[in-house]
């Protein structure tokens, strides 16, 4: 048994070595005593090979042991870029904050702007949830395209933009939905209203302008609901929001015509349908 326990110590040993643990940093190595140039690599060896506990260890020694060398100034981004990685956003705005602020004219700048916002970014959650996380990614990217226009980070940045403005979008159109099924029309209205005014640019629109035309007919406002109609056949022709609404109208005796049906969705025949109303 004794040898049996010595064999499978040995083993241990040999199976750390062979599948990474013999990589891991000894604890009681002092890294004060490792060249800067060792201690760096290392980082980037543990980076590459997904091993991010030791490459923030290796990072964050560059900066305690050597704080004013040039390797200090990239371990520190580099740190940002792992916690990152990790899925650490609060760690890695933390330290790409400081970075921003002591090293604003490095030549990785933009990068660690992009870096910052796309820790936001990542945070953003389900539309059923709080969406302040995506007001603060809006307002991250924003200053990346403020700042940095003309790159490829800038353009990036501008994209990611217009997905958390559709992201806001459906978080409004979630709650119209909801206030009009509890028939709190008004509240209901808010919301639509606010998607077509604020949310131009959005794949929403055409459904908030569907969804107030449906009010409006609840409501007897049947002028309202003729000019959302209008607004919406304008612009969105050949939409599955207007063939509903169109009907709706006809239904509802505010509009005269033929409800449209099945394959008659067509841009060229709603543009006529909507002769036919208006």
């Amino acid at each position: 048994m004794a040898l049996a326990s010595l064999l499978l110590l040995g083993g241990c040993s040999t199976f750390d070595s062979i599948f990474g643990g013999g990589d891991k940093p000894d604890a009681k190595e002092d890294l004060s005593t490792v060249p800067v140039e060792e201690l760096y690599n290392r980082g980037v060896d543990a980076l590459t090979g997904h091993r991010y506990n030791v490459a923030v260890k290796q990072f964050d020694a560059v900066e305690q042991y050597y704080p004013y060398s040039s390797w200090a100034v990239n371990a520190e981004l580099m740190q940002g870029y792992t916690q990152y990685l990790e899925n650490k956003y609060t760690d890695a705005v933390g330290t790409l904050d400081r970075f921003i602020q002591l090293h604003p004219a490095h030549r990785d700048i933009a990068y660690a702007y992009y870096l910052r916002a796309l820790c936001y970014y990542e945070q953003i959650a389900d539309i059923s949830r709080d969406q302040k996380g995506t007001q603060e990614a809006m307002g991250a990217l924003q200053e990346v395209v403020n700042r940095f226009p003309d790159s490829a980070y800038g353009r990036d940045a501008r994209l990611k933009i217009d997905l958390a403005r559709d992201h806001l979008a459906g978080k409004e159109m979630e709650v119209g939905r909801w206030y009009e099924k509890q028939h709190l029309y008004t509240a209901a209205i808010g919301r639509f209203q606010k998607v077509v005014d604020e949310f131009q640019t959005t794949n929403h629109v055409p459904e908030a302008l569907h969804r107030l035309t449906e009010i409006y007919l609840l409501l007897g406002l049947t002028e309202e609901a003729r000019h959302t109609a209008a607004v919406l056949g304008h612009n969105y022709p050949g939409s599955e929001w207007y063939v509903d609404s169109y009907n709706q109208l006809i239904a509802d005796g505010a509009a005269k015509g033929e409800p449209v049906k099945g394959g008659d969705n067509s841009p060229g025949f709603l543009g006529r349908a909507f002769g036919w109303i208006f």
